[in-house]
């Protein structure tokens, strides 16, 4: 049986179908499970709404915590960890993880970039030995995770030799996060002009369910294949 880890993190919580100001990426995410739990309803998912209940920001008594061996932190260390234990068990369990990611000045919302500095952490996620010959740090996760990003932006040419690919900060950060602790497999799907609001947003975000649609048949055994250049998948490692 596969895990879903299903997060959602835009400002937004209505959905462009009832509300022409609704949140583009909810309603991608939401298609994707649907059609996931459509294609294999016996499947787990997760739900995490990090915007509806944001994971709390990094302090210094987190950072002492997370960074002291466990058998000698004090009951107060522990207790600043347990949120991001939470976070990370759910991670360790998800085979795959779909992130909502609307761009927020070109960068990801504040409560996911809070869910990312949970979940990276040293002896959990990631490894770190200064003795080590070469590289000092390696990921700890199970390989084999396929991350998902769902992403919406108001301008447009934010992709691959895209005009403003250089100020894409959504799809970088999470990649590179999640890859550094183990994620082997990334794909990208985005909606643009959503600043616009005339018929290339609704024709970005029409292209985008159907990518959405094909990724899910091929990722749960259908053959379904995507011409789309919105669907941006890498391997990593």
């Amino acid at each position: 049986m596969t895990t879903l880890l299903h997060i959602d993190s835009s400002a937004r919580a209505s959905r462009p179908e009832t509300d022409a100001r609704g949140s583009h990426t909810r309603r991608l995410s939401e298609r994707f499970i649907s059609r996931w739990r459509e294609a294999v309803p016996d499947d787990a998912v997760i739900y995490r709404d990090v915007a509806l209940n944001p994971p709390t920001p990094v302090t210094g008594d987190w950072i002492a915590g997370a960074f002291t061996a466990p058998q000698e932190r004090s009951a107060e260390m522990s207790a600043v960890l347990e949120e991001s234990d939470l976070l990370v068990g759910e991670l360790t369990w998800a085979d795959v993880l779909v992130i909502g990611a609307p761009m927020y000045n070109f960068g990801v919302p504040s409560t996911l970039k809070a869910w990312v500095d949970n979940i990276v952490r040293v002896g959990l996620t990631f490894g770190f030995d200064r003795s080590r010959k070469g590289d000092p740090y390696w990921p700890m996760l199970e390989p084999g995770k396929h991350l998902v990003i769902l992403t919406s932006r108001g301008d447009y040419g934010y992709g691959p030799e895209g005009r403003l690919e250089h100020m894409n900060h959504v799809d970088k950060a999470l990649a590179t996060a999640l890859t550094y602790i183990g994620v082997t497999e990334i794909t990208t799907i985005a909606v643009e002009y959503d600043e616009f609001s005339d018929t290339r947003v609704e024709d970005s975000l029409s292209d985008a369910l159907a990518e959405i649609d094909a990724l899910v048949e091929s990722m749960t055994g259908g053959s379904g294949t995507a011409s789309d250049d919105r669907r941006q998948t890498v391997q990593v490692g």
